[in-house]
């Protein structure tokens, strides 16, 4: 019943999925606020396979009779993501992060988001996003940066961080553009600098990318938390704190953020409607046999490339067309699915 509130129970639990172009990120969360399984795993450029494959990692761990009682998805893959696992919220990636922020961390001001390919910085007064920007274009404020110069100085990614913060003059290196950098990289090594020295260096080039481009006109305040998988390295922290003067805070779950906070709005939503609500395809999904597939259609003079989702051959989704010839046939099917932008 519509208001209901569902009881604390055990084995079952709240699911969260972030799919992004390097990682996929799943959560799944207690009634008591806890993180009873998080899960990252690589896209690889096959989000279907990933979220079925990180299905079937948590139904191994917590068994098949665990019940999904409300499950939010957000991501660059948020509606395929959607369709694949039944969701009942799906919001974009600045209100999951900041959801998840504010519950890890209740006052935090300011979100430094830097994960494989792009970076944001979400702005929150009062518990409510005010302002956000994001970095999507150059590769130089990513950790895509990072693991090409690790790659490039011979080093584990595991090493870079803690042999950074060891560093006793960093560098100066040009951090405006991945290739400059890689260029004023290499030239600090044939000078002989020390590899600490020059990590810092990256480490301080990187972090003054990031404020200069994404950050570029944002009041920052404290209290200040780093998410995503870059906030894994020391030395990138340290050279945040020693840009901006403020302590940097590393949440628990600075990885999976982004699905901690779908699993919290789908807490949100179960909690205003029931537990019987939920549109989750259970956790025998992952043996589903899932197709994507897309056709032009010539209706109009658009010539709109439409995506259609099949499982079993049944038609779950499709999207892509501007007029709604083909998606509005199938939310008239299977009803509206809570949203956002």
């Amino acid at each position: 019943m519509k208001g209901s509130v569902v009881l604390p129970t055990q084995n079952r639990y709240f699911l969260g999925v972030d799919v992004g172009s390097v990682s996929t990120n799943l959560v799944l969360l207690r009634w008591d606020n806890q993180v009873e399984q998080a899960l990252y795993l690589r896209t690889q450029g096959r989000p279907m396979h990933t979220v079925q494959e990180g299905i079937k990692i948590l139904r191994e761990q917590i068994g098949s009779e665990a019940e999904i009682i409300g499950v939010g998805t957000t991501g660059s893959a948020r509606q395929l993501a959607a369709t694949l696992v039944g969701a009942d919220v799906v919001k974009n990636e600045i209100t999951a992060h900041a959801v998840a922020a504010s519950r890890a961390h209740p006052g935090v001001q300011t979100i430094l988001e830097i994960g494989g390919q792009d970076s944001k910085i979400i702005i929150v007064r009062d518990g409510v996003v005010v302002d956000f920007a994001m970095n999507t274009v150059c590769a130089a404020g990513t950790g895509s940066f990072l693991d090409q110069q690790a790659s490039r100085l011979g080093i584990p990614i595991e090493e870079f961080g803690p042999l950074a913060v060891q560093a006793e003059h960093p560098v100066r290196i040009a951090g405006r553009c991945s290739v400059f950098a890689e260029s004023d990289m290499i030239h600090k090594q044939q000078l002989g600098h020390p590899l600490p020295d020059i990590l810092a260096g990256l480490c301080q080039a990187m972090v003054r990318n990031y404020l200069n481009n994404v950050g570029k006109n944002k009041e920052i305040r404290g209290p200040i938390l780093f998410q995503g998988g870059v906030a894994a390295n020391p030395g990138i922290r340290q050279a945040f704190e020693q840009e901006l003067g403020q302590e940097i805070i590393v949440p628990e779950h600075f990885a999976v953020m982004g699905a901690l906070g779908a699993a919290f709005l789908a807490q949100e939503k179960v909690s205003a409607l029931g537990q019987d609500h939920t549109r989750f395809r259970g956790l025998q999904l992952a043996e589903s046999n899932f197709q994507a597939r897309s056709f032009d259609c010539n209706g109009c003079a658009n010539h709109c490339e439409v995506v259609e989702i099949l499982q079993e051959k049944e038609t779950l989704a499709r999207w892509g067309d501007r007029c709604g010839k083909w998606s509005a046939t199938i939310r008239e099917r299977v009803g509206n699915v809570e949203g956002g932008a």
